[in-house]
């Protein structure tokens, strides 16, 4: 991830209109768009954005730094209302839905969730709060690691992420995935 030390002023202008400019193009045209097209919008040159951003999961992570952040904390909320495997459920679904939100993102979801944003640590580290929390109630097999976790939700992000209304597929592809992470 790019430096987090202060920036100059016109830095971290820049830097905002990077990020304003991405959500628009990724929102757009998905998440595979020409990092110069989001330069452009940026009203900046590529080689400014290459210095905040050095990779497209960078600022793919940059702009759903804020999307993790929430995801995390109603993960937190909702999980002290339910058993441990329904928390671990809701968890993935709602990561598969956040991960459709740009087109073509799901592929990038591994690499970005290790970029180091404080959204992406809250998310990384609530799915391993609620696997651990599963697999000590024993509703979820020991050998299931979150790495596990994140390549069904890249999975389940590419198969739906066409669909014009997703909402029932994904809840019943996770259905399918839980089902084979039950501890028999």
């Amino acid at each position: 991830m790019a430096d987090e030390t202060p920036l100059r002023a016109d830095a971290q202008l820049n830097k905002e209109r990077i990020l304003a400019a991405a959500e628009e193009v990724f929102m757009q045209r998905g998440a595979g768009v020409s990092l110069d097209d989001v330069a452009k919008r940026a009203g900046v040159g590529i080689g400014t954005l290459y210095r905040r951003f050095p990779t497209r999961e960078d600022l793919l992570a940059a702009t759903y730094s804020s999307r993790f952040l929430a995801l995390a904390e109603t993960s937190r909320a909702r999980a002290v209302n339910l058993d441990p495997s329904d928390a671990l459920r809701a968890y993935l679904e709602e990561l598969v839905q956040y991960t459709n939100v740009y087109r073509g993102f799901a592929a990038s979801l591994g690499t970005v969730l290790q970029i180091g944003t404080p959204g992406c640590l809250a998310t990384g580290e609530e799915g391993a709060r609620l696997l651990h929390t599963a697999q000590e109630a024993g509703a979820i097999r020991p050998e299931i690691s979150f790495n596990d976790i994140v390549c069904v939700a890249t999975a389940i992000s590419l198969a739906t992420e066409q669909d014009s209304s997703p909402r029932e597929h994904i809840t019943h592809l996770v259905g399918i995935f839980m089902n084979g992470l039950v501890e028999r």
